[in-house]
């Protein structure tokens, strides 16, 4: 199942790059290109929580490949379709709002495949290994398109959704799994403190990541080895935390002690941008992040009903892409003005707000030290007679 699903969302890491350089390429210029990707990430941000929500209507695998055929006639249509802005951005939109919700699916599917004491490890553990996605599909994307044809690039992404879908919805866990209506109007369930806490701390997170990205590249240029270098030992740091911390319970201050770490690594940045103290900087911080990021799938899980627990990884999920793309764009900003070090500082203050938000409602986090992660049971009325 985890590689499975690791495979069915392997594209997510490769076709914002993707899209860049393919629109640059045949309109030649990076503001088109930008618009695309403005209108694919607007398009996949406001989709996301409506699919999910689908999940329990409609079926997991019938949601699962309504989209993934949508999602891949989309992105097949923009590569060959010749270039004109205004259809491809609508290409872009229908393409983010087709994204398959692979990662909703599969965290409301994982209650139901170990036993109590396994599911915070195992989410631990999916945070971790995701981070194979972000190490290994941006290099390969890279190299397919400017080696070969940013047409190829886009076609190859296709054939991997259409495969590693396919493999994931055809998976017997998903045809067991069944998710059940839920009986809440839509968006309710960010009422629950923990879904809004998640959700919230998940755009912090992700944008200090994609800050970090963006200092990274402006830092070292795209033409050598050291931004990939740099970046790749973020997500190893990251990796490595994960797997380490699978095993510690999760208390109420888990969050405030991961994100701590976070913040710290990502405040050494500021004493040099040399690339072996960057290098080692990231590590520190990348130690703390798989590991807040499977507190924020445990705290997620434990605090909905089953059949809120779709829709509400639907929104951790926009809250992370609405993160990545202020991170993007704040980062951006500063880099015009102050130089790389710009997009740092603007890392460290989105990690940095993460902590305060951490430890003033520490009280809204849930306490699994001595509970498991499992959603609340679905329950309704039994009339006797």
């Amino acid at each position: 199942m985890i590689a499975a699903q690791l495979t069915a969302r392997f594209p997510m890491g490769m076709t914002s790059l993707a899209v860049l350089l393919h629109v640059q390429h045949t309109t030649g210029s990076y503001g088109d290109a930008g618009l695309v990707l403005a209108a694919a990430s607007v398009g996949q941000a406001v989709a996301g929580p409506v699919t999910s929500r689908w999940m329990g209507s409609w079926g997991i695998r019938q949601v699962l490949a309504l989209t993934t055929v949508v999602c891949a006639a989309s992105i097949t249509a923009l590569s060959l379709l010749p270039p004109l802005l205004p259809l491809d951005m609508v290409l872009g939109a229908l393409a983010g709002i087709s994204t398959p919700p692979v990662q909703s699916a599969v965290r409301t599917i994982y209650p139901k495949l170990v036993n109590s004491t396994q599911l915070t490890p195992l989410f631990s553990l999916d945070a971790s290994l995701q981070e194979i996605i972000w190490i290994v599909a941006p290099v390969l994307v890279t190299f397919v398109s400017t080696q070969i044809s940013t047409v190829v690039g886009l076609l190859m992404i296709v054939v991997i959704l259409l495969g590693g879908g396919a493999w994931f919805i055809l998976s017997p866990e998903v045809g067991r799994v069944r998710i059940p209506r839920s009986r809440r109007a839509f968006g309710r369930v960010l009422l629950r403190p923990a879904v809004l806490l998640a959700t919230i701390i998940g755009f912090l997170l992700i944008g200090a990541c994609a800050a970090v990205e963006a200092g990274v590249v402006a830092t070292f240029g795209h033409g050598g080895l050291d931004a990939g270098l740099v970046l790749a030992v973020f997500s190893l740091g990251s990796l490595a935390g994960g797997l380490l911390s699978g095993s510690i319970p999760i208390g109420r201050w888990a969050m405030t002690r991961r994100l701590a770490i976070v913040a710290g690594g990502l405040a050494l940045t500021l004493v040099s941008l040399d690339v072996w103290w960057l290098g080692g900087s990231l590590v520190v911080a990348g130690i703390g992040i798989a590991p807040a990021l499977a507190v924020l799938f445990a705290m997620t899980s434990a605090s909905v009903k089953f059949s809120d627990t779709a829709e509400a990884f639907g929104w951790v999920g926009t809250g992370q892409l609405i993160g990545a793309a202020a991170g993007s764009a704040i980062a951006g900003f500063l880099i015009d003005g102050a130089g790389s070090v710009g997009a740092f500082i603007t890392a460290i203050g989105f990690a940095a707000v993460g902590l305060v938000v951490a430890v003033v409602f520490v009280r809204g986090f849930p306490d699994l030290r001595f509970r498991d992660a499992s959603p609340i049971p679905d329950t309704e009325p039994v009339h006797l007679p």
